[in-house]
């Protein structure tokens, strides 16, 4: 198949109309049209139905785009392998969580460009549902995240386990008060943890489903909410926050899930690196504890 049909495809699903889809390809519409014409004739069903609307995906063409992402983001990988930038011996994709990015794998980043200067490296930011999803297809060697799922022709490994610690902006604070109180979704076993911790508190005034956000939000607003420990232990020792006297601490598993389709050699160098950043990063933890931990 043309990869050229898979990203025509979806370029009318994102736009829902052929004719922005062809201003969007710099294209004609008779050429987006030829080209759905033939991957449908290659499927053998139709995959848009059109109206005074623009396009909508028929049944198949439902199916269809379970699919066509990876079609596309392998071939973009097949050619990125081919292509090895000069100089390199070879190309390692990595994706990750947004929320660890700063500032767990920038750290990964710099051992990487040091430990193995002749890799090229190919970084993204995707959610963890993508993320899974690519790893399994062979579109990324290794993707970094909270709450993996296990699926064909992916391994997941423990790297470890942070610390979500009770923080506020206000001094000597015993008490969360719920209207200034930011409810951060780490996820669905924190979700559990937290109703039965705070069964009285648990419909605040504010959600945000980012850390970084909700964290940049209350230093300047004000107010509190659970962060990961290793991010807020420079603004307390600053005095800019300060924890919640005998609020409980929640754990939040970090995951490396590596493709069965890469190259071994590759994926286990940055393992290493990875491993390596966890095992200082829990040292760290354990020689600046904060706040206690749940049973």
């Amino acid at each position: 198949m043309d990869v050229e049909l898979a990203r025509t495809f979806l370029e009318i699903v994102r736009a829902r109309s052929f004719v922005r889809a062809a201003e969007q390809l710099n294209v004609s519409q008779t050429a987006v049209s030829a080209r759905i014409r033939t991957l449908e004739q290659q499927l053998g069903r139709p995959l848009f139905v059109r109206n005074k609307n623009g396009a909508a995906l028929t049944s198949a063409g439902e199916q269809f785009l379970r699919y066509a992402p990876m079609f596309v983001q392998l071939w973009q990988r097949a050619r990125h392998q081919v292509a090895v930038p000069p100089g390199r011996r070879a190309v390692l994709t990595i994706g990750g969580e947004l929320s660890l990015w700063h500032p767990w794998l920038i750290e990964w980043l710099h051992w990487m460009r040091r430990s193995a200067p002749d890799v090229a490296l190919r970084v993204q930011v995707d959610v963890p549902d993508s993320l899974t999803s690519q790893v399994s297809a062979g579109a990324l060697d290794i993707a970094v995240m909270y709450a993996p799922q296990h699926r064909p022709g992916a391994r997941v490994e423990l790297l470890l386990e942070e610390k979500l610690v009770l923080v506020t902006t206000k001094a000597n604070t015993e008490a969360v008060e719920l209207d200034s109180y930011v409810y951060v979704d780490w996820g669905a076993d924190f979700a559990h943890h937290h109703e039965l911790s705070f069964p009285e508190d648990n419909n605040p005034g504010l959600f945000v489903g980012l850390g970084p956000l909700a964290l940049t939000y209350i230093l300047e607003a004000g107010g509190s909410g659970y962060f990961r420990q290793r991010v807020v232990a420079p603004y307390i020792a600053s005095g800019k926050l300060h924890l919640v006297a005998g609020a409980p601490s929640f754990f939040y598993p970090v995951y490396a899930v590596c493709s069965a389709q890469g190259d071994d050699e590759l994926i286990n160098r940055a393992l290493d690196g990875l491993r390596s950043i966890a095992s200082a990063d829990q040292a760290g933890r354990r020689s600046t504890a904060i706040g206690p931990s749940l049973p």
